[in-house]
Order: C-alpha cells, then sequence, then structure tokens
C-alpha cells in the first residue's frame, strides 16, 4: 500500500510541475491552428533569434569541450598548489544566479574600465554584442564537461596511458589513442548538458545582451519579449519548440549515460 502512494505521489509531482505544464503550452501554442503556430516560428525575429542561439551554442561548446577536458586532466593528474581553490572555482556557477554573472562582465568590460577601454580602442564591441553574449554563457556552462570529465579519468586511471609510453608512443598519441577514446561517451554527456544549457540561457544573456531585435535576441530572449509585447501565442510556439529540442537533447543524455556507465563498467 505504502509503495503505491509512493509511485502515486511522484506521479502527481510529475503530473504537477512538468505534465500539465507542457500540455497547456501546446495547447496555447496550437491555440489557432498549425498556420499561425508555423507563422510565429518561422517569423524573421523568431528565425534570427534561433540562428543566434544556435551560433552562440555551438561556439561554447566547442570552448568547453576543450578547454573542459584540459581542466579536467589537470585536476585528475597534476598535483599542484591552489588545486583545491579551482576546483572549487569551477562550481561557481552552479551557486551564482546567471543574472549576477551578467553584471559581473558589464563591471570588465564597462566602457570606462581597463578591459572597455583597451577593446574600444581596437574597435572591438564586446558589451551587448556576441562577445558578452558568448562569455556570459561559457560562464554558466563551464562546470559540465570538467564534472562529467572528472570522475571518469579517476576510474579509468593511468595503466593504459603508462602502458602506451612504455611501447614508446608520445603524449599526443597516448592522449588521442588511448585517453581520448576512454572519455567518449563522457564527453558526449558534458556536450549534451552543455547545449541543453546553452539553448536556455536568459539571465546572464539579457543583461549583457542589450535584447536588441534582429541583432543580440537570442530565442529565449524573443520568447521574453513576445511575452512583454502580449503576442502569448508567438511566445508559447517559440517556447514549445525550444522544449522539443530539450526533450531531443535529454534523450541523448540517457543514451550517452548508459553508454559512458557500460564503458566504465
Amino acid at each position: 500500500m505504502m509503495r503505491r502512494i509512493l509511485i502515486g505521489s511522484v506521479w502527481l509531482y510529475f503530473a504537477v510541475l512538468l505534465v500539465g505544464p507542457i500540455l497547456y503550452l501546446a495547447v496555447q501554442s496550437f491555440g489557432e491552428g498549425l498556420s499561425t503556430f508555423w507563422s510565429e516560428i518561422t517569423k524573421p525575429e523568431a528565425l534570427h533569434g534561433f540562428t543566434l542561439t544556435l551560433e552562440i551554442t555551438a561556439i561554447v561548446l566547442v570552448v568547453n569541450l576543450i578547454f573542459g577536458t584540459i581542466t579536467a586532466l589537470v585536476l585528475v593528474r597534476q598535483q599542484f598548489f591552489g588545486r583545491t581553490i579551482l576546483s572549487g572555482l569551477i562550481d561557481l556557477p552552479f551557486s551564482v544566479s546567471p543574472v549576477i554573472a551578467g553584471f559581473m562582465l558589464i563591471l570588465l568590460f564597462g566602457p570606462e574600465t581597463l578591459l572597455g577601454i583597451f577593446f574600444g580602442t581596437m574597435g572591438i564591441k564586446v558589451l551587448f554584442a556576441m562577445p558578452a553574449m558568448v562569455l556570459a554563457t561559457l560562464f554558466a556552462t563551464f562546470p559540465f564537461s570538467v564534472r562529467e570529465l572528472t570522475p571518469l579519468l579517476q576510474t579509468i586511471g593511468t595503466d593504459a596511458e603508462e602502458a602506451a609510453r612504455t611501447l614508446g608512443a608520445s603524449e599526443w598519441q597516448v592522449f588521442f589513442k588511448v585517453t581520448l577514446p576512454a572519455l567518449r561517451w563522457g564527453l558526449v554527456y558534458g556536450a549534451t548538458l552543455t547545449v541543453a544549457r546553452a539553448i536556455g540561457e536568459f539571465g546572464a544573456v539579457l543583461v549583457v545582451s542589450g535584447n536588441i531585435l534582429l541583432l543580440t535576441q537570442t530565442a529565449t530572449l524573443h520568447i521574453y519579449q513576445s511575452y512583454v509585447d502580449f503576442n502569448y501565442i508567438g511566445a508559447n510556439a517559440v517556447a514549445l519548440t525550444l522544449l522539443a529540442i530539450s526533450f531531443a537533447i535529454l534523450t541523448l543524455l540517457e543514451f550517452a549515460k548508459a553508454r559512458a556507465a557500460a564503458t566504465v563498467a
């Protein structure tokens, strides 16, 4: 009896917090028909939002995969002063609001700051442009790759790498032929989390982008602006589209998680 109550409570919880809102979002999105839904998600401002979100996500994904892998290797394989502090700083985005991260970037790259003056004299616009939006998204997503790769590196150990070095392999050969293949599903797992987080980033991007129509307005900012402008169908349609993309990403995440577990086992 208790088991049924617990299972029923879980389903009720998900129904209230997930299933109900999703169904409501779908009903509102298609409330005026499929043609209206399609018209809203294919508007120039909506398409620009999708495109800009894709561009930022692609940049962030590449940067995080490269530097996330390097950071994880350094944390696991190297001993140095400040290692614990560095490990703690990596988790900072989990405890700090993205809005605060956006304000931090404004304080760093404002027009009267040293960095702002430096980039201004070079003709590079950081704030209210793509660079600041990428930096804000990087801040929010950086921990995912590192935290997925760190335990995996600890699990696989260094025996295979040492064996490859004994056979005469160079450090690059060891990395690309031994270490990287062992990390492949962890990389996929971290990449999937990074993409899912990047496409949904709002707070930090809103602060540093200026939310300029057809210039710095991502898909999430377009949803926000549509809602503010009382275009509820447009906001719901774009939100449902992002939801569908997120669901597909999470499905890939579960597949990568299962493969990563099988690899470790």
